[in-house]
């Protein structure tokens, strides 16, 4: 019976923010090693969602999503000792792995505007030109990774933002805001690490991470929604 809570989108929905809130309480007042029971329940809830409610037809695309989703699951239980430059390097290189993985999930086959992308991709590399100019003389050592972390936020920001038209409405934008989340997270979260503390960074961090990696991850299920199907599933 219990597996048919992950039928449910509004059941699913209450257990996954439920279970981010109480993370983030620890996270806020609670000591360190409790994180460890802590924060690992999130991305197994959303595996478990994927997989009751997962497309049938391109087991590729399947393999891509539980890669991505396990990938970030070692990035999270790494970074919570992120004060460790060890923890922080092999963290680094699974978030890298993970949005390695979604981005070729979100490849499709299909034509897309080139004309479209260009404004996008430049406002996009900006930002994180300016991010990284911004933390640059505190990286040190992370600096190559940091690159290339930010590299493929720029290569899976692009691949969600070439969606459009593809799937249906609902499936984009989930999809988009969830990667736009996720950023924003990521932001928070160098700023924090190489460069100052700023106010309810960590608050900020989690609510923006957890909820990115949720619409992520229920935009792909909403892919088998038809274009300009924008039915809500219960």
């Amino acid at each position: 019976m219990f597996s048919l809570k992950f039928k449910n989108l509004t059941q699913f929905t209450f257990i996954y923010f439920l279970v981010l809130a109480i993370d983030i309480l620890v996270k806020l007042y609670g000591p360190i090693e409790y994180r460890y029971f802590s924060k690992p329940f999130l991305i197994p809830l959303l595996l478990l969602y994927y997989y009751h409610n997962k497309e049938t037809h391109n087991k590729r695309g399947q393999l891509w999503v539980f890669l991505a989703l396990t990938s970030f699951l070692i990035g999270d239980i790494l970074i919570i000792n992120h004060l460790n430059q060890v923890s922080l390097a092999a963290s680094l290189l699974f978030f890298t792995l993970g949005k390695l993985f979604f981005s070729l999930k979100f490849i499709h086959k299909e034509d897309f505007n080139v004309v479209r992308l260009i404004p996008f991709s430049i406002l996009l590399f900006a930002y994180i030109f300016i991010l990284v100019g911004f933390v640059y003389q505190d990286l040190n050592v992370f600096f190559s990774a940091a690159i290339f972390s930010f590299f493929f936020t720029l290569v899976i920001f692009q691949f969600a933002f070439l969606r459009k038209g593809v799937y249906s409405s609902r499936s984009y934008y989930y999809v988009f805001f969830g990667v736009l989340l996720f950023l924003v997270s990521e932001s928070i979260m160098a700023i924090k690490t190489f460069k100052q503390n700023i106010p309810y960074q960590d608050f900020l961090i989690m609510l923006a991470y957890g909820s990115s990696i949720y619409l992520i991850t229920m935009g792909i299920v909403f892919e088998k929604d038809a274009v300009g199907d924008n039915e809500k599933v219960t």
